[in-house]
């Protein structure tokens, strides 16, 4: 065809048009109704938590970049992310040096060393926060009931405490800073979903497997919903489990990813000592990403195969 010039390049040919900057202030927006309650509930320090653990994220990824001589990514808003999710994953009483550490074990030891966004095999925030709970336990076990109350209370899985439905539906709970309002949570997740940041498929398998799987456990349909609102289940279902680096990208891995994350939880909640497990479940199943992946992934027509 003469007089006509045609463009030949490699793969991807078909480009959505959207940025990692852009898909992380969507997640920022998403994140910030949960942010404001909870500082509004637990008071001026848990706004402290936020600010010290966003600008330390910040700063752990330019130092990273300085000292690797790579080029500076905290343009990215990557970083923030993280650092907002490490704040919603710590109680509002914890000292300010502890989001600090926190976020320098979220992004040097498991984003950065692992050779940075979209390379890392774990959700940097809660794998720090596993870390953070396993060192400092007495830090990360005191919840502050409100903005009224400094003293520790036992959250809604720890001793057996019982809050009504509405009360851990709204949030007049103790808890992590950005988990106790399920109505700003759903807010936000419903937003990503709207803006097609995230799939439908991880967050509701997580949550509906979950609601199955204890109200069969327990015989009530109230006593499994309670399970769902408590602790941290819908922050994760929607803002960590749908994690792009870390878990599935085929639907079929993402529907596996939900249901496995919610079994792990089940297990832990009813068999283990430990009040909660959702951070737990999710790293669990970000190690068994890979797997799924290998068994979920659809042919490839058009494939040269390796010859010995």
């Amino acid at each position: 065809m003469q007089g006509k010039l045609w463009r030949v390049a490699s793969s991807p040919h078909i480009r959505a048009g959207r940025t990692t900057r852009g898909i992380m202030l969507d997640v920022i927006v998403a994140l910030l109704p949960a942010g404001a309650f909870g500082v509004a509930w637990f008071g001026l320090h848990a706004l402290w938590i936020i600010a010290v653990s966003v600008l330390s994220a910040v700063a752990w990824e330019a130092l990273w970049c300085w000292m690797a001589k790579k080029p500076y990514t905290v343009r990215d808003l990557s970083a923030v992310v993280t650092g907002l999710l490490l704040a919603y994953n710590l109680p509002p009483t914890v000292p300010l040096w502890l989001p600090i550490v926190g976020t320098g074990i979220a992004i040097v030891l498991v984003k950065q060393c692992f050779g940075g966004l979209g390379q890392n095999f774990m959700n940097p925030a809660l794998a720090a926060r596993a870390i953070l709970m396993s060192s400092w336990v007495g830090l990360m076990s005191g919840t502050a009931y409100s903005m009224a109350d400094a003293m520790t209370s036992a959250t809604p899985l720890a001793q057996g405490a019982e809050y009504a439905l509405d009360a851990l539906f709204w949030g007049s709970i103790p808890g992590c800073i950005g988990e106790v309002c399920k109505p700003a949570l759903l807010a936000g997740g419903l937003y990503l979903l709207a803006r097609r940041v995230i799939s439908w498929r991880v967050p509701v398998t997580m949550l509906l497997v979950s609601f199955a799987l204890f109200w069969i456990s327990l015989g009530s349909a109230e006593s499994a919903l309670r399970q769902v609102l408590s602790g941290g289940l819908i922050l994760g279902a929607f803002f960590m489990a749908t994690d792009y680096s870390s878990s599935p990208t085929t639907p079929v891995g993402k529907l596996i990813m939900g249901a496995g994350c919610a079994l792990v939880l089940f297990v832990i909640r009813t068999f283990s000592s430990l009040p909660e497990g959702c951070s737990y479940a999710i790293l669990f199943m970000n190690l068994a990403t890979p797997l799924i992946e290998r068994f979920t992934q659809p042919r490839v027509f058009g494939e040269v195969k390796n010859r010995a």
